[in-house]
């Protein structure tokens, strides 16, 4: 595990996307029906699994976190972001909640930090059912300035237009900015080849299966890069703490006036 100071000598970072639908552990999709009292009362399994997600969260120095809950009563009324920052070693988060129902269940999506950041923006993202968001950070790294970006899609796709529509006006005239989350949906989709382009936006891999996380066969959860950041590599892993496997990627931020093509600088396993 990396300083902070080393990272600002050499410009390198890991990071890591999940959605932890807030704990819940499914193995099948029956469990979605079976177990779905589990999304409004609390139980030791979610308190289990929350534990081992710090676990994966401490390998990496930035993790975007998706269906976090930020204390209701299915959590035990425990701010999970929170949680997690403190169990993985994290110096810094940020949490934003997008949907809550009553007292409940809450839905959030949440940034953890081994890097201070400069300045938080929280954005409300426009679509047909309200609920969506993206939570926007910015850093000084080594005296590049970077913009990450975590954000949660609608499952509809005019919606999910309308909503990467609004992060590319985010994005714009920022040098280098790194876009990760789940999307719901394919990089082959229309609306993300779309961004991708608008936002001049590098895909680490488009063929990282992360759902469901007990066969993934749908790569949905997807991690973006741009201006002088280069992809050094990209995998999922495969771990069953919640319905999605996370992505994780490391990157470098390079002199503007000597970096390659981050096009040709791919790599991917897993």
């Amino acid at each position: 595990m990396a300083s902070e100071d080393s990272h600002a000598e050499h410009r390198t970072l890991s990071l890591i996307s999940y959605n932890i639908q807030a704990g819940g552990t499914v193995s099948q999709y029956s469990h979605y029906v079976t177990k779905s009292w589990r999304q409004v009362l609390p139980n030791a399994e979610r308190a289990s699994s929350l534990a081992s997600i710090g676990n994966v969260l401490a390998e990496y120095d930035i993790a975007g976190l998706q269906e976090t809950d930020d204390g209701s009563l299915r959590t035990g009324f425990l701010n999970q972001t929170e949680y997690l920052a403190e169990r993985a070693g994290y110096r810094f988060w940020s949490h934003q909640r997008n949907r809550a129902v009553s007292r409940f269940a809450r839905t959030c999506n949440g940034l953890l930090s081994r890097i201070r950041p400069t300045d938080v923006h929280d954005h409300k993202l426009p679509g047909r059912v309200p609920g969506r968001g993206a939570l926007a950070a910015y850093f000084d790294v080594g005296g590049a300035e970077l913009l990450l970006v975590v954000a949660h899609l609608s499952l509809g796709r005019p919606s999910r237009q309308r909503q990467l529509d609004f992060i590319s006006d985010v994005l714009e005239s920022h040098p280098n900015a790194v876009v990760m989350g789940d999307m719901n949906t394919g990089a082959e989709s229309v609306e993300l080849i779309r961004f991708a382009e608008r936002a001049g936006l590098t895909l680490g891999s488009r063929n990282l299966p992360t759902f469901p996380s007990w066969r993934p066969q749908r790569a949905i959860d997807h991690i973006y890069v741009s201006g002088t950041i280069r992809i050094l590599d990209s995998q999922v892993l495969q771990v069953r703490h919640s319905d999605h496997c996370p992505i994780a990627m490391r990157i470098a931020i390079d002199d503007r006036d000597s970096a390659p093509d981050p096009s040709s600088e791919c790599g991917a396993a897993g």
